[in-house]
């Protein structure tokens, strides 16, 4: 995952999060940005995981939003290190990181999702926003309102993966009570179909974990 200087911790971390409980060789996630470290729109260190560079392997690339990103889209030094290719990579962008593939110029004719402080900013760049939470084309998404980024986490899983793990694994996060109706209501603002029933996720083992801590990463290579 994309991550930047006043990053929106709701944004990056659930959706890091939910790409970690997919357990499969060869999947990594990770978190990249500029440096070694950020400091969330709220105070939070995070710490880089892998350089910007490493954007240009990853087979999928998720892009955070947060307070400086139009910052970092006018950024001309900053948008040519910043190598995207939706040839290749599946890429999704929550929020105002959908300011970033306009300033690569990733997004074309395509429509996008995203939150009420950012749209005026897109529409003034000619880029037309949709009142949902959710959008993709072939291979790129976007994704509005913060919480929005867990429909994100369960498009790219379903691309990457399957329907099936996407599916288990929103279940596993979502409310007690209302697990069933978000894994249909996620799923069908994302144009995805659950198999039914849904075999819950193992318990995990106490005391284990990932030392990552946002993310980016996939199959047999990263996102």
């Amino acid at each position: 995952m994309l991550t930047l200087e006043g990053c929106n911790e709701i944004d990056s971390f659930v959706a890091f999060a939910m790409l970690c409980r997919h357990k499969a060789p060869g999947w990594q996630v990770r978190i990249t940005g500029p440096g070694r470290s950020v400091t969330s729109m709220n105070g939070v260190p995070v710490g880089i995981q892998q350089p910007l560079s490493w954007l240009a392997e990853a087979d999928a690339v998720l892009v955070g939003s947060g307070v400086k990103t139009a910052q970092y889209a006018a950024d001309a030094d900053f948008l040519a290190q910043l190598h995207l290719d939706p040839a290749r990579q599946l890429i999704g962008a929550q929020c105002s990181g959908s300011l970033l593939l306009q300033a690569k110029g990733l997004l074309g004719a395509l429509p996008v999702c995203s939150d009420s402080m950012t749209r005026p900013h897109l529409e003034a760049r000619g880029v037309t926003v949709l009142d949902r939470p959710f959008h993709a084309g072939e291979r790129i998404a976007t994704a509005g309102g913060c919480l929005a980024s867990s429909y994100l986490a369960t498009w790219m899983l379903a691309r990457l993966a399957d329907a099936g793990t996407a599916a288990r694994i929103l279940h596993y996060v979502a409310p007690v009570g209302e697990k069933d109706a978000m894994v249909a209501h996620v799923f069908a603002a994302t144009g995805l179909t659950a198999a039914q029933p849904i075999t819950p996720l193992p318990a995990p083992d106490v005391g284990t974990g990932t030392s990552a801590r946002l993310f980016s990463g996939h199959g047999s290579g990263r996102s």
